[in-house]
């Protein structure tokens, strides 16, 4: 009987340990895995949405993300060519209107990733997704195609450094709505965070007060500057502009120390 006993409660601990391990394990394979900036849920203005490339709150008044957040590795870049297949998101509840690429016909703004098609290239299926309408905002050209395309191009080349990065983009502000009933909102700022690791596969885990925390602000206007490191600010003072909380799965003695800091390098 003693010999029973003891083996149940062997087995009992090598259960709840396998169990905690894979707690431990599955943030690292979110993408949203340092924090849900908005505490973003069922709300229409507020609705979480979680795909295999990238995880996003959607705002049905907006017409757009608020935010999306993915995470990018080697594991995600390959020889997919880019697909244009911009289109409604039918995942969207059926009595949302769902936002067509014609909304943005002759609007004077770009059809703008958040997760950028060039970050998703494992696959068709990947590249396909980015092109989803709930992963776009209007950007103007001198936005979208200078310093908002410079720094995703510098966050690959991180990538090649052999770095993982946590992203999180969105935007802020509100200027005329454009579409044919007007169902899209364009913002006047989109921003970024991005958490650079050193070692690929740890998640939260790897977070530290040396971690590197890059934090953009960039106008969305007719002329914006083509360098993103003009745009760099703080996390803290992206949170005090959005009322957000990035990086609240980090311990709170890490995230004061590197949401104070102002990217320099």
């Amino acid at each position: 009987m003693k010999t029973k006993l003891v083996l149940s409660f062997t087995t009992l601990l090598l259960t709840l340990t396998a169990g905690c391990e894979l707690l431990l394990e599955q943030p690292t394979q979110s993408h949203i895995a340092l924090g849900n900036p908005s505490n973003a849920g069922a709300e229409p203005n507020n609705y979480l949405m979680e795909k295999p490339q990238y995880a996003l709150s959607y705002s049905q008044e907006r017409g757009t993300p608020n935010w999306v957040a993915w995470q990018l590795s080697s594991k995600w870049l390959g020889d997919a060519e880019r697909q244009d297949d911009f289109r409604s998101d039918e995942s969207l509840p059926s009595d949302w209107y769902q936002v067509k690429s014609t909304d943005y016909t002759r609007s004077g703004y770009d059809r703008g990733h958040m997760t950028p098609s060039a970050d998703r290239t494992a696959t068709v299926e990947d590249n396909s997704s980015t092109f989803l309408m709930t992963n776009i905002v209007p950007q103007t050209p001198k936005n979208n195609r200078g310093a908002w395309k410079d720094l995703e191009e510098y966050c690959r080349d991180l990538v090649d450094e052999g770095k993982e990065l946590y992203i999180v983009a969105g935007v802020s502000g509100e200027r005329e709505q454009i579409g044919k009933n007007k169902q899209v909102t364009p913002p006047d700022y989109t921003w970024k965070v991005i958490v650079v690791l050193d070692q690929p596969g740890q998640g939260v885990r790897g977070v530290s007060t040396d971690t590197r925390v890059i934090a953009v602000d960039v106008p969305n206007r007719k002329n914006t500057s083509s360098s993103w490191e003009k745009y760099r600010v703080s996390v803290d003072e992206l949170e005090t502009k959005t009322g957000y909380n990035f990086l609240n799965r980090v311990p709170e003695s890490i995230q004061k120390e590197i949401e104070s800091r102002v990217d320099n390098l």
